[in-house]
């Protein structure tokens, strides 16, 4: 099947011999997030660009990512008008406010209006939700590939599967996406798979305790010196290992 723009990144991510095509994808886009609202095309200057992350806002995660990338002035521009915003948004929740008064719209929620809107600032993160956007419109050309070209789904076939959150939501999609012997043949391919590649997963790792013993000093490392990150990211997704990304020079 010939390659059109938008299945070359998965395509690539496949190929790449990752741990998890998925988690692959994941970090080029965080990373060209990051060097949107950041980096040389000065985005942060963009009043529109800045009223999306003032009303999103950051999750810590990724307030930690943007300092690491080491714009100073950058941060600092997102920083004044978010905190502005969110000064504007306290001060409005509370007026009026009386401690121990319950909320017409708690909904079995403490009721606190304070906590409330606390609690629906950390939900939401700028860089998340574009992520999810991207990350949906990738899992529907994965699908999309799996139906329709037998080079790709022999591509997966001969990969190193999934980390096991990715998986999951594999899953969830195929349920919704597949149906009769496409989706047949999706968990044929995709549980062994899995299997075999946790179980590799688990010797890499369990090899490395062993070349802890006195006995194995002088044994050949085999494939377990990274299989401590690797063993990571298969259980719970991304790259533990990686240094920060930082800004471009």
């Amino acid at each position: 099947m010939k390659e059109e723009l938008y299945t070359i990144p998965l395509n690539d991510a496949v190929n790449a011999d990752d741990e998890c095509p998925f988690c692959y994808i994941e970090r080029k886009v965080e990373q060209d997030m990051m060097d949107f609202a950041l980096g040389s095309q000065s985005s942060y200057m963009e009043s529109d660009i800045r009223d999306m992350t003032d009303r999103e806002g950051f999750c810590r995660r990724h307030f930690k990512a943007m300092f690491d990338y080491g714009n100073t002035l950058g941060n600092a521009w997102i920083l004044k008008t978010h905190t502005k915003r969110m000064l504007g948004e306290l001060r409005d929740v509370s007026k009026g406010f009386k401690p121990g008064k319950k909320s017409l719209f708690s909904k079995g929620d403490s009721g606190n209006r304070i906590s409330m809107w606390v609690r629906e600032k950390e939900s939401t993160c700028y860089i998340c939700d574009e992520y999810k956007k991207t990350y949906a419109r990738y899992l529907d050309t994965f699908f999309y590939l799996w139906k329709n070209d037998p080079a790709f789904r022999e591509k997966v076939k001969n990969s190193k599967g999934f980390c096991l959150p990715h998986l999951g939501d594999l899953c969830d999609g195929a349920d919704s996406k597949l149906s009769g012997s496409d989706l047949e043949d999706f968990y044929s391919v995709i549980l062994p798979l899995s299997e075999k590649n946790l179980e590799r997963i688990h010797e890499d790792v369990s090899w490395m305790v062993e070349k802890f013993d006195y006995r194995n000093k002088d044994a050949d490392w085999k494939n377990s010196k990274d299989s401590i990150q690797r063993s990571m990211q298969k259980l719970k997704g991304g790259y533990p290992a990686d240094p920060a990304y930082r800004q471009a020079k």
